[in-house]
């Protein structure tokens, strides 16, 4: 009878010795757990952390893009400088199909005809090709440039002013002149200023007293050299110069001082303002 009670003891002793290995076993697991979702809680708030960080750069970036951005230039010259008004600007706002656009011969073409209008008449891209002939010119970047305006076919007048950075690409530029068109201007990035905004007429409110007012015609019978011709100006008196931004015609203003032709050959208005700019440039020796 003592030999199977000294059996059953030493059986005890072992289970319990097990049991003892069992708990340290669980106990350790239960560490690893906890040390695990300790790992998890602190990535989830390092990623929430940074998740915020992109979020507050990209609602940065976002308004950044709202505006346009400012183009460097020397503004403290205090000599005589040029002012570019274009007339009869082809820039009409209509609604096609549900959304308000900027009118052109290439895409709506079929809504014109539609309402009885020549596509021919609506090209946007000739203001946009001479405001960056203007706004990309040394004569801009050396500080000379004193103004732009812009007069439409419809008769609004907006202003543009000198150190704005004009859209590269037209599509991109319908849409500014959209908004300027329906909100009545366009702020800087980060900034209160008006690069762009529609003013009252009439245009010769803005220019200076003492300014000479030079209109270009294909149809004119005054045809000059422009080198020479801007050579024999006053050194003292700033110079306006009237460029028509339409496809066809000639303008009509009552404000110019002399009309002039400057080839033999009808020029596009982009071509036109780059030769003025080359002859003002040789004349102030803007390099």
């Amino acid at each position: 009878m003592l030999r199977p009670c000294g059996i059953k003891g030493q059986k005890r002793k072992k289970r319990e010795e097990r049991y003892d290995k069992e708990e340290d076993e669980v106990e350790a697991e239960e560490q690893s757990i906890e040390r695990a979702k300790r790992a998890m809680v602190e990535e989830k708030e390092m990623a929430m952390e940074t998740s915020g960080k992109e979020e507050e750069e990209l609602e940065g970036q976002t308004h950044e893009m709202a505006g346009i951005p400012i183009v460097p230039s020397d503004l403290k010259t205090k000599k005589p400088g040029l002012i570019f008004v274009l007339e009869r600007a082809s820039l009409e706002v209509a609604k096609v199909g549900k959304s308000y656009q900027i009118l052109n011969s290439d895409d709506h073409a079929n809504f014109l005809r539609k309402n009885n209008k020549n596509p021919a008449d609506y090209r946007p891209d000739i203001v946009y090709q001479a405001l960056l002939s203007i706004l990309d010119s040394p004569v801009n970047k050396a500080g000379r440039l004193r103004a732009v305006y812009v007069k439409t076919d419809k008769g609004v007048l907006f202003e543009v002013k000198p150190h704005v950075r004009i859209p590269r690409t037209y599509k991109r530029f319908a849409g500014i002149m959209l908004q300027l068109l329906q909100q009545l201007s366009i702020t800087a990035v980060g900034k209160r200023e008006k690069l762009l905004r529609v003013i009252k007429n009439p245009v010769t409110q803005y220019l200076p007293v003492n300014s000479r007012k030079i209109g270009f015609s294909y149809s004119s019978e005054k045809l000059v050299k422009m080198n020479k011709y801007v050579a024999a100006v006053s050194d003292d008196v700033d110079i306006v110069f009237v460029v028509g931004a339409m496809a066809h015609g000639k303008i009509d203003c009552d404000y110019i001082d002399d009309f002039i032709a400057i080839s033999g050959y009808p020029l596009s208005a982009a071509w036109c303002i780059s030769r003025i700019c080359e002859a003002v440039a040789d004349k102030w020796d803007v390099l």
